[in-house]
């Protein structure tokens, strides 16, 4: 009886911790609603904002890990509009695009995806611009469809593999029914709390700028479905990125690397170090005193880094994109 009682606890416990952690979610959507537009491809609702008009080839950016296409709205994209035609997605399973029900889609099939998304919107081979997680993203278009793109950027973008865990909260829900347990009881709400102090190591050296968090609408990563495919994502990408390195000597378009020396999370020398000897044409920009997240702390110095190499790339390999 007493065991009975004790499974009775627990079962209203997780079921109120789960309804508790829905109707967050329904809160956090309402106090940051999508702020661009939507575009259907192959089956899936994306959404994206674009800004400005320019000559040359437009500028496609991909956020990383635990974020959304507001990672770009509150600075790059703002910083270079007057200049370049730009565009910013919500990669599938964040912000406000859809995931799909089929297998994890891998960085090669989101460039696909995105890069079909902007020629439908009249956008011919873009500059494809990566941070973090999504420097897969980048090079798997580099390597795998170059002839859908002018060039690349990596933006602190990981380029190698690394040895351990991504992270304890990773591995716990990684695990077959803890980690739905987990997603769905505990990050939510506790999350919420942790949310200035999980981002500090991200913003380090600089400190977290004032509204930080409500500029980048970073309490949408703490929606349980929306963490589920952030785990997913990252529990993947070690794996990938072994096999595609092995082709990182084909890429023949121009690459600009910018990182922050100060990077402790996606360290230069594990990732933009490695591109140099078998990328004939990437150049390096190394920002003093800049962490992992330099487009938020250095923007001045990254928006001028891209413009200056979007301006570099010659007119026979990129295509002026009509509005």
């Amino acid at each position: 009886m007493n065991h009975l009682c004790l499974m009775l606890v627990l079962g209203l416990l997780v079921a109120s911790l789960a309804l508790f952690s829905w109707g967050q979610g329904l809160w956090i959507e309402h106090r940051y609603p999508p702020v661009g537009k939507f575009i259907e491809v192959d089956g899936l609702r994306l959404h994206y904002v674009e800004q400005g008009r320019g000559a040359g080839p437009a500028l496609l950016f991909v956020h990383g890990a635990s974020s959304n296409l507001r990672e770009f709205t509150a600075n790059l994209m703002p910083a270079l509009s007057g200049t370049h035609r730009v565009i910013a997605f919500d990669r599938p399973g964040y912000g406000y695009s859809e995931r799909g029900r089929g297998p994890w889609m891998n960085p090669s099939e989101i460039a696909s995806l995105l890069l079909t998304a902007c020629r439908r919107l009249g956008i011919e081979r873009p500059v494809i611009v990566g941070h973090s997680w999504a420097g897969s993203v980048v090079l798997a278009a580099m390597v795998e469809m170059p002839e859908k793109i002018s060039g690349g950027i990596l933006v602190a973008g990981v380029a190698g593999h690394w040895v351990g865990s991504p992270g304890w909260t990773y591995d716990v829900a990684s695990l077959p029914v803890i980690g739905a347990l987990f997603s769905w009881t505990v990050v939510t709400p506790v999350g919420q709390f942790l949310l200035e102090q999980e981002i500090a190591p991200v913003l380090a050296p600089q400190p977290v700028p004032m509204n930080h968090v409500e500029k980048v609408g970073a309490l949408l990563a703490l929606r349980p479905q929306t963490f589920r495919h952030n785990v997913q994502d990252m529990s993947a990408l070690n794996e990938y990125l072994q096999e595609l390195s092995s082709r990182y000597d084909r890429i023949e378009r121009p690459l600009q690397i910018i990182h922050g020396e100060e990077d402790a999370l996606v360290p230069f020398w594990n990732h933009g170090r490695r591109l140099t000897p078998v990328v004939h044409r990437a150049e390096v920009t190394l920002i003093p005193q800049a962490g992992h997240a330099l487009h938020h702390t250095h923007v001045s110095e990254v928006s001028t880094a891209i413009g200056r190499f979007v301006r570099s790339i010659p007119e026979d390999q990129s295509a002026p994109s009509t509005p």
